[in-house]
């Protein structure tokens, strides 16, 4: 269970440092790239949201799934919960970040 924990905690990590790097893009990118009011503008929001979604689900979701496929489904339930469990907890801090500013 400890592993499953330690490993849950670093791959919710991995996705909060993504997180914060795409957010951080996000808020400056008008800075970076100026202002772009066109059919690639749209494409590249949509295909940076699209790796978004691969790279979030490859980092909390393809554990838990593989472990399933090897038939460990309690380790697989376990591994998703604890993702969530660390996940909710990053967002508390975050919530905690923000109401203190």
């Amino acid at each position: 269970m400890m592993k499953i924990c330690k490993q849950s905690f670093l791959y919710s990590l991995g996705a909060g440092i993504y997180i914060v790097l795409v957010g951080l893009f996000m808020t400056n990118a008008e800075k970076i790239l100026g202002k772009v009011d066109s059919v690639v503008s749209t494409t590249a929001f949509l295909l940076l949201f699209s790796l978004s979604a691969l790279v979030i689900g490859g980092l909390l979701a393809g554990k838990p799934i593989m472990l399933f496929i090897e038939g460990k489904k309690k380790d697989a339930v376990w591994t998703l919960l604890a993702n969530a469990g660390w996940l909710l907890l990053f967002f508390l801090i975050a919530l905690l970040v923000l109401a203190l500013r």
